[in-house]
């Protein structure tokens, strides 16, 4: 069936959406702080099936993109007639997710800046500094969500500096002393190790692996939601394809270039290190407006209800404020993370005991979806 959101757009756009919203901060700052770990098997043994980069590759991209996939159909075609999310406590359980996880997401800025901006640091600490860029990141992604076009237009940004990244990233590489062009492109081929032990990445490794499952777990059902509403009449499996498959494609020649810059330990401080944080940052609006957005929504807290300053104000206090339990390990992912497993699973439950005839009924996307697609697309070739 063609899978139809309230608000479709192009398939480029949609990708750009997807792989801006559906990542963070983390995909930019993390593998280079990770791949000694993964290769240390002497302290973490686990690890010993497969090579880092498969294992950094493994933590980020196909399988986890394959359960994104899974909670956009759901949205965009089965939630429409289950209405399992509308169910009050349901939906200020669902509320208190994706508020929880903005605040994550921005803890995570917060606690990776020493290590790319260590002359900001005090010995590697945190510093007002950094509190400072972490509140104007909150106060960006607020502004930004209060209309939806900045929302695209970020997106499709953030997507174009990220493949800048990369090849600059690769330019670095190559042009070192240490850099040769055959012994790069022969990285791709570790990557098969993940491939080939994809089972491995199921069930979790160890306690950090753990630890990324509920991360992805607590992000899964706010990008599905707010991910289903672009879809633009792609059929199912075009669906899949397109949020498996073009979001590991680039993440897999970012973690090339990256995993070979660290083999060799090739310098990339100065400018492209600054392009890494500003990129980062950038990923951490784009994430941050979007599940704003959406959360303000559900919750009927919009700019035309309460209008646009106690918007702002109330949304930067409330992210701001849970920022800072995180530093103070007053809350934790996977906590976030298990409530949405809970979820997941009333879900199932909900529909096997009352809506199971309803959802073996269902074949197209919501009626009324559908007819808007189809004023669009005769709109847009009359312009045409």
């Amino acid at each position: 069936m063609r899978c139809i959101g309230v608000t479709p757009v192009s398939t480029f756009t949609f990708i750009a959406i997807l792989f801006t919203s559906g990542l963070d901060v983390g995909l930019i700052m993390f593998p280079l702080t990770e791949f000694a770990g993964y290769a240390d098997i002497a302290t973490s043994p686990e690890y010993a099936f497969t090579n880092p980069l498969a294992i950094e590759f493994g933590f980020w991209a196909f399988l986890i993109w394959c359960f994104y996939f899974l909670t956009c159909f759901y949205f965009c075609i089965i939630e429409p007639k289950v209405q399992f999310f509308a169910i009050p406590i349901v939906k200020f359980i669902n509320n208190l997710v994706i508020i929880g996880t903005c605040a994550f997401t921005a803890f995570l800025l917060l606690s990776n800046l020493p290590w790319y901006i260590p002359q900001l640091a005090d010995e590697g600490a945190l510093t007002a500094s950094f509190y400072l860029i972490v509140l104007g990141v909150i106060a960006a992604s607020v502004y930004s969500s209060t209309d939806i076009r900045y929302v695209s237009i970020l997106s499709l940004a953030s997507t174009w500096l990220f493949f800048a990244l990369i090849t600059f990233t690769w330019l670095a590489a190559l042009s070192s002393d240490k850099g040769e062009a055959s012994e790069l492109f022969q990285t791709f081929g570790l990557l098969n190790g993940y491939f080939s032990n994809i089972h491995q990445f199921v069930l979790p490794l160890n306690a950090y692996h753990e630890f990324y499952l509920y991360w992805w777990f607590a992000w899964s059902i706010m990008i599905g939601q707010f991910t289903a509403r672009f879809v633009g009449g792609l059929r199912t499996y075009q669906v899949f394809l397109t949020m498996s498959i073009f979001p590991s494609i680039p993440i897999a020649i970012w973690f090339v270039g990256l995993y070979y810059v660290h083999l060799n330990d090739i310098n990339i401080a100065g400018w492209l290190n600054g392009m890494m944080v500003a990129v980062g940052v950038l990923f951490v609006i784009n994430s941050l407006d979007s599940l704003i957005r959406l959360y303000t929504d559900n919750l009927n807290i919009t700019i035309t209800r309460v209008g646009k300053a106690p918007y702002f104000v109330g949304n930067l206090l409330v992210l701001s404020s849970l920022t800072l339990l995180f530093t103070l390990d007053f809350l934790q992912i996977q906590w976030v993370g298990a409530v949405v497993i809970g979820l997941m699973f009333s879900c199932l439950l909900f529909i096997l005991f009352t809506r199971l005839k309803t959802v073996a009924q269902i074949n197209n996307s919501p009626e009324q979806n559908i007819l808007d697609f189809c004023i669009m697309e005769r709109e847009k070739s009359a312009k045409q």
